[in-house]
């Protein structure tokens, strides 16, 4: 019985934080980097607070998107030391270990938001709408966060080794966040790859058409929207 409460007795989605404190660290410092680095390099070369205002929209859809890396890299590693196997034998759910690592790293991603609305803060971030529509910016940020987390936790059931699974879940960040409206306007962006800019689930997630226009963070003058669906208002 003493095993039994043991496994058991930290069964919060919140648990793998206490048991990983290298990990709430990275999800502190992570966020501050991109602001700091997004905002007065690329923010400062663009024109000042207005784009960093602007921007701030696309550094919350990076911020929790790389979080999806320690979903790969956890569950991965909770499958080479042999934990999903001990859970396979315990009477539970089968989608109770993956749900419970995406939830997990769900509670990270609010630490991360926290962090980032702060950062914001700090650099001339504001909101200019009403406080349910932040509210309902902050949800749907948090809701595109849990479902990355499912592509890593994708990736991580995938891969063959630690290594591999680290290697993967930070090789697609990249591209998809940063070929996307997150950061420049589509408008500019050339050749084929700006259909995939447009259609970029970061981009819906970033632009006007959702956590800027919610947070009341329109583009400046000098940065035209692109004319696809996900992209106008």
């Amino acid at each position: 019985m003493a095993s039994s409460r043991s496994t058991w007795s930290c069964g919060s989605p919140v648990c793998p934080l206490r048991r990983a404190p290298g990990s709430v660290i990275a999800a502190l410092v992570q966020p501050v980097m991109f602001v700091l680095l997004l905002a007065y390099v690329v923010g400062g070369s663009l024109g000042g607070a207005d784009n960093r205002t602007f921007l701030m929209g696309g550094i919350f859809a990076q911020a929790v998107t790389f979080n999806a890396a320690f979903t790969a890299l956890g569950l991965a590693n909770d499958m080479d030391k042999g934990i999903v196997d001990r859970f396979r034998s315990l009477p539970v759910p089968r989608m109770a270990v993956i749900l419970g690592r995406t939830l997990s790293d769900l509670a990270m991603s609010v630490v991360t938001l926290v962090v980032t609305s702060l950062g914001g803060l700090l650099v001339g971030w504001c909101i200019g709408t009403s406080l349910p529509e932040a509210a309902l910016a902050y949800f749907l940020i948090l809701l595109f966060a849990f479902a990355m987390s499912w592509v890593g936790a994708t990736i991580g059931l995938m891969a063959r080794s630690v290594e591999v699974a680290q290697s993967a879940g930070l090789i697609w960040l990249f591209p998809v966040t940063f070929v996307s409206s997150a950061f420049v306007s589509t408008a500019t962006v050339p050749g084929p790859l700006r259909t995939v800019a447009e259609w970029n689930p970061v981009s819906a997630t970033a632009t006007a058409t959702a956590v800027r226009q919610l947070f009341g963070n329109p583009p400046p003058a000098g940065i035209p929207l692109g004319d696809a669906r996900p992209v106008v208002s």
